[in-house]
């Protein structure tokens, strides 16, 4: 009776070892063990970021980035967003954060898109923004910002900011990923490769053919 309850005992542990040990794989990433990994992008990406430069290549350069204090191009949307992610500024491989600067033109709109691997913060630089984010239970949350006044994201969930001012708008954001990544509704839907079937569009939407075929057209799909 004894030997019988020591078994279980040892079976209970192991079942407990085995549930608690791969919890460290779905963590957060891991600290950087070096002070910095500017990244080496002509080689490939590895698990947490690409891998780093040699430090005898490392410059000064490597850790500041102009590329945000320019207006960007505007596309379709009336809205321009350029990155400081770890593809255009190295510097910030393995260091889990990352910014975006986002141009509006009047009436312009950062259409609703998530960031799988982000949470997300922000600020009105000009101008006045809706910003709104939507859960998993279909809520939707909004308020219109000025400048000065901040936002936060949830992580993954669907959000946009559109400009309701009267001129251009300007507002930065920041993320807790190098490379949060970014999967843009409209674009995903209407303008993949290869193209969604639209019968696949028309069913999920309940409109006929030809109103799908022209939402793609305009996209040039």
């Amino acid at each position: 009776m004894i030997l019988s309850t020591i078994s279980h005992f040892q079976l209970l542990c192991c079942l407990v070892l085995l549930l608690i040990l791969p919890l460290p794989l779905y963590s957060a990433d891991p600290d950087p063990l070096q002070d910095f990994c500017v990244a080496d992008l002509k080689a490939s990406a590895s698990l947490n970021g690409f891998p780093c430069k040699l430090a005898a290549e490392v410059t000064s350069g490597d850790f500041f980035f102009d590329g945000l204090s320019k207006e960007g191009n505007t596309t379709i949307f009336g809205s321009a967003v350029t990155p400081a992610n770890v593809l255009a500024f190295p510097g910030v491989n393995t260091l889990g954060i990352s910014m975006n600067r986002v141009d509006f033109a009047p009436g312009g709109i950062n259409p609703p898109h998530s960031h799988p691997r982000a949470s997300e913060s922000g600020i009105v630089i000009k101008g006045k923004l809706l910003v709104g984010f939507f859960t998993t239970n279909n809520v939707f949350y909004s308020k219109v910002l000025s400048a000065g006044e901040m936002f936060v994201i949830p992580r993954g969930l669907i959000h946009f900011q559109q400009n309701v001012g009267e001129g251009k708008a300007l507002a930065f954001t920041a993320f807790n990923s190098h490379l949060p990544g970014a999967v843009i509704v409209p674009t995903t839907l209407f303008a993949s490769t290869p193209s969604v079937p639209n019968q696949v569009l028309t069913k999920t939407f309940q409109v006929d053919d030809d109103l799908i075929s022209t939402i793609k057209s305009k996209f040039g799909s």
